[in-house]
Formats: structure tokens, C-alpha cells, sequence
């Protein structure tokens, strides 16, 4: 019998391991399989789409991107769609974007290309830029992609533009990362797919927090109603998530699920350049309005305690030779493990991402978050800096 009873201290971590399991759970049966549910409903045709395709201006904003526009911009110009219009507008001219855009105006009649002043110093370029496609622009819903993304098919627009019901004012899509080679890449991709696992399910569930400018659609009408960017013109950042999390509510949001409606990006291939774009979107999350930014932390959170509780668990009953509970601890490792896995590969499946995650999956699971806070820090730590210079 002495076999079967734990200690006071195994009782609690056992305690602790299994309320920490049931959190995550719930977070991923809730929060995270969203995606998948979404993509099941449309399939069954139990949710409801508009019919009208109304005319669309695609705004584009692109910095010295020559080989990305012309990699990138026919996609876009040669979509499936009755009336749309492109706008580009161009920040720098020390490469050959300017003569290229030129020349295939001469081809796409539903071109526009304009710039950026260079006597623009004090405000966000990027968002100077979005404001500038906005005023340029002659429709009234408004698809945001950028210059080195490529839509998965000609089908984008059409599949955006089905959410354009008359109560809708946002659209917010997914964008993934083309197939890749490397430890690096896959570990952006599956940063990425997490993350939009994230806020796009907060949306689905009603709860819309975030938006990522690569595949965004909203209102004109609704950009000059909160004034563009005005809430948060000093900050170089907050052209896409700040204004979707200022703007953006249960009623005025969809989401678009459908993997022909997904927008591809170039794999990333160094470290520096994900290190920004992660620590730029960090230093704007602090500013977030609503609990999903708390409830959002709070999985990480359970998420890093609940390895700590399990392998604590699984060390202690080690050394007692308790090996009921240590078996009990490793068991509860692996069913979250198996549901991770199911949740995380069927989401990948359903969007047209070919990578999956098995046993990269542990690795990433514990990467992420540590990864995470060592951003909010570096920004935390930077902002006191800055705080102290003055």
C-alpha cells in the first residue's frame, strides 16, 4: 500500500500539475482550435457570407522593394475580382521600385503608385504611408497587404471580400511563411502560427484585440471616424494592432479562415530581422486595451509553470521511488502534448501550411514564452533608458 500513497509534497505538485493541465486545455479547446472549428463550420455551410462583391483599393506600402514588388505585385494585380484598384506607395528611391511600378502602370491600368516626401522626419513613415493610400484611394473597403507578401491564390480578394457584410467594418486574414529549410525559419513559422492562433481565435470567439496589416481589410470610413492614427501618432509602430485593437469589436470583426485566402511571406533568414519585427510588436502590446492581452499572459504563464510542476513532480517521485506518481506526471505531459499536437497540425492543415509539429513541437512549446518575456524586458529595460536620459 505504501506504494500507492504520496507525500504532502507530491500531493501538491500532483494538485498543481493537474489544475495547471486542465488551463491549458481549456485554453486550447477554446482558444486555440478556433481556426479549425471556423474552417469545419464554412465547410458545412453553417456560416453566413455576403454575396455582393463591392470594389476594394489595395494598399500597399512599400521601403526601397524592388525584388519583393517584382516578385509579389502580380499576384495581386491579377486577382480574381469584377472591379479593385492597387495603390503602392513608395518610401525611398535609392533603388529601382520608382521605374518599375512606372512601367507596369503601362500594363495594369488599375495601378497607382505614389511616395512618401522626404521631408517627412517626425512621424511614423509606415503609418504616413497607410494614410496616404487611404486619401489616394476610391472605394470605400480598404485590404492592407504589404510588398513581400504573395496571396496563396487569385481567389484572395473574392474570399475577403464575402465577409463584407453590412454589419462588418474589419477583416482580418492569416499570413503564413513560404515552406523554408532551416532551424531558424521553422521556428519563425510556428512563432507565427501560434501567434495567429492567438488573435485570431480571441476574434472568432468574439473578442478582437489585434490585426496584422499583411492581410487586413476595414472600412475607410472607419479609419477617418477615429481619425487614422492619431491615437498613437508618436509611436513609430501601431499602424495594424493598435489601430484593429482601438477600432475593432465582437460586432464590426470577421475573420476569413479559408487557406485560399491566406497571404505567403518570404522565409526569414536571419535571427536580427524577426528580433525587430517580435521586440517592435512587443513595445506596442503594452498599450493594448481589453483582458486578452492579461488572458493571453496568463497562458504563457500556466503554460511555463505547468512544465515546472510536472518535471518537479516527476524528479520527486523519482528520487521517493514513488513510481505511481511519477507515472501520473509523465501521463499528464503527455496527453497535453497530444492535444497540442492535434490542435496545432489540424489549424496548420486547414490554413495550407505544409509544416507540422511533432517533435519540434516540446521544444518550441517552452521557447516561445521564454522568448517572449526576454522581449518584453529588452522593451521594458529600453523604456526606462530612455526615461533616465531625459
Amino acid at each position: 500500500m505504501e506504494a500507492f500513497t504520496f507525500d504532502t509534497t507530491e500531493q501538491i505538485l500532483l494538485a498543481a500539475t493537474g489544475t495547471l493541465f486542465i488551463i491549458q486545455a481549456l485554453y486550447y479547446l477554446c482558444l486555440y482550435n478556433r481556426i479549425h472549428l471556423r474552417s469545419r463550420a464554412v465547410k458545412r455551410g453553417n456560416v453566413h457570407f455576403s454575396q455582393e462583391l463591392p470594389p476594394v483599393s489595395v494598399i500597399i506600402c512599400a521601403r526601397e522593394e524592388c525584388e519583393n514588388l517584382r516578385r509579389n505585385l502580380k499576384a495581386v494585380l491579377e486577382q480574381d475580382y469584377p472591379q479593385f484598384e492597387v495603390i503602392v506607395i513608395n518610401d525611398g528611391n535609392t533603388d529601382e521600385s520608382e521605374d518599375y511600378l512606372t512601367l507596369l502602370e503601362e500594363k495594369y491600368p488599375h495601378l497607382y503608385h505614389s511616395f512618401v516626401p522626404d521631408s517627412s522626419r517626425y512621424i511614423s513613415r509606415k503609418k504616413l504611408a497607410a494614410t496616404l493610400g487611404v486619401k489616394a484611394s476610391k472605394y470605400d473597403w480598404l485590404v492592407f497587404t504589404e510588398a513581400n507578401c504573395c496571396p496563396q491564390s487569385n481567389q484572395w480578394l473574392r474570399l475577403l471580400a464575402r465577409n463584407f457584410t453590412s454589419r462588418t467594418q474589419v477583416v482580418l486574414g492569416y499570413s503564413g511563411y513560404e515552406r523554408g529549410k532551416g532551424w531558424l525559419h521553422k521556428r519563425v513559422a510556428f512563432d507565427n502560427l501560434f501567434t495567429s492562433m492567438r488573435y485570431l481565435g480571441f476574434a472568432l470567439a468574439g473578442s478582437p484585440y489585434m490585426g496584422i496589416g499583411r492581410n487586413l481589410a476595414y472600412r475607410k470610413e472607419l479609419f477617418y471616424e477615429h481619425k487614422g492614427f492619431s491615437a498613437h501618432l508618436n509611436l513609430q509602430r501601431g499602424d495594424d494592432d493598435l489601430f484593429v485593437n482601438h477600432v475593432a469589436t465582437a460586432e464590426n470583426t470577421r475573420v476569413e479562415t479559408d487557406a485560399d485566402a491566406t497571404v505567403r511571406m518570404q522565409p526569414v533568414f536571419r535571427a536580427k530581422d524577426w528580433r525587430e519585427e517580435k521586440i517592435g510588436y512587443a513595445s506596442t502590446a503594452r498599450l493594448y486595451h481589453g483582458m486578452q492581452r492579461w488572458l493571453a499572459g496568463l497562458e504563457t504563464t500556466t503554460r511555463l509553470a505547468f512544465h515546472a510542476a510536472w518535471m518537479a513532480t516527476l524528479a520527486t517521485a523519482i528520487l521517493h521511488f514513488h513510481w505511481l506518481a511519477a507515472g501520473i506526471a509523465f501521463l499528464v505531459c503527455i496527453l497535453r502534448f497530444i492535444l497540442q499536437a492535434i490542435i496545432v497540425n489540424k489549424t496548420a492543415k486547414d490554413l495550407n501550411d505544409r509544416r507540422r509539429y511533432y517533435w519540434s513541437l516540446p521544444v518550441f512549446d517552452v521557447l516561445q514564452p521564454l522568448q517572449s518575456l526576454r522581449w518584453k524586458l529588452y522593451c521594458l529595460f529600453r523604456k526606462k533608458s530612455e526615461f533616465l536620459r531625459k
